[in-house]
C-alpha cells in the first residue's frame, strides 16, 4: 500500500503508474480530486485517486482518515508533491533571479516551503500512525541534487550559482527533515530516505529538463521498492549524493 502526492502528473504519475506494475495499490494524492481520477485510469489497475492538498490540514486530515479506514496501513509514503514558484513568475531566469537571498520576496519564500518542506512534514505526521503498523515502512521524500550543501559549497559545481533561498533552499530543509525523521525513526524500522529524480523535464521547471518522466523516475522508484538499505541516505541517478 502506497500514498504518492503530487501524483496526477510528472514524476509523481510515472513514480505511481511504476509501483503500481510491481503490485502496489497507490493513492494518488491530487489538489484536484478530477486530475487525479483522470491519471488513476490512465494507469489502471493498482491506481486510486484521493484529494490531497499538502498545504491543507483538513484535506491530509480527511486523507489520513480515509487511508485508515480502508486500508488500515501505509507501507510506503512518497512526499513528492512540490512547487518552484508560486505562480507569480513567467520564466525560469526570472525565477532563479528572483530567488537570490538578498531579493527573494519572503512571501515567495513562504509560499515554496509551505509546500515543499511543511506539506511533506504535515502529511508525513498524518501518515507516520499508519506507516508504523507497517511491517516494512518507508518514507522517501522527493529531493534534489541542487539541495546539497556539500556540492553546492565547490565553485565547480554547475549548478552554484543558481543557490537560492526559495527552492533550493526549501529542498535542503527537506533534506534535514529528513535525517531528523531518519534518526527519530530508527529503532522503530521504518526508513527514511532523500531521493534526486535526474533532471527531468516536467512542469517545475518549464519542461526544459534533459530527461523523461521515465528516466527521470528510476531513483525514486528504486529507493521506494528498497526494503533493505541503511535509512537516512541521499541518493540520485549516479548513487549516494553528499549531504
Amino acid at each position: 500500500m502506497a500514498l504518492v502526492t503530487g501524483a496526477n502528473k510528472g514524476l509523481g504519475k510515472q513514480v505511481a503508474k511504476e509501483l503500481a506494475g510491481h503490485g502496489y495499490t497507490v493513492l494518488l494524492g491530487s489538489r484536484d480530486f478530477s486530475n487525479g481520477q483522470k491519471a488513476a485510469e490512465e494507469i489502471g489497475d493498482g491506481a486510486v485517486a484521493i484529494q490531497l492538498d499538502v498545504t491543507d490540514a483538513a484535506s491530509i486530515a480527511k486523507a489520513a482518515e480515509r487511508v485508515a479506514a480502508e486500508f488500515g496501513r501505509l507501507d510506503l509514503l512518497v512526499n513528492n508533491a512540490a512547487i518552484s514558484q508560486s505562480g507569480r513568475y513567467a520564466s525560469g531566469q526570472e525565477i532563479i533571479a528572483a530567488s537570490a537571498a538578498s531579493v527573494a520576496p519572503l512571501d515567495e519564500v513562504r509560499a515554496v516551503f509551505e509546500t515543499n518542506v511543511f506539506g511533506a512534514l504535515a502529511v508525513t505526521q498524518a501518515m507516520l500512525p499508519l506507516i508504523r503498523l507497517s511491517s516494512a515502512g518507508r518514507i522517501v521524500n522527493v529531493s534534489s541534487g541542487v539541495a546539497s550543501l556539500t556540492l553546492n559549497s565547490d565553485p565547480d559545481f554547475p549548478f552554484r550559482p543558481h543557490y537560492g533561498v526559495t527552492y533550493s533552499a526549501s529542498k535542503t530543509a527537506l533534506n534535514a527533515m529528513t535525517m531528523a525523521l531518519a534518526i527519530e525513526l530508527e529503532d522503530a524500522g521504518v526508513k527514511v530516505r532523500a531521493v534526486s529524480p535526474s533532471y527531468t523535464a516536467t512542469a517545475i521547471n518549464d519542461f526544459q529538463g534533459t530527461d523523461s518522466v521515465e528516466t527521470g523516475a528510476r531513483p525514486l522508484v528504486l529507493a521506494a521498492l528498497d526494503t533493505e538499505s541503511p535509512t537516512g541516505n541521499f541518493t540520485g541517478p549516479d548513487g549516494a549524493y553528499p549531504w
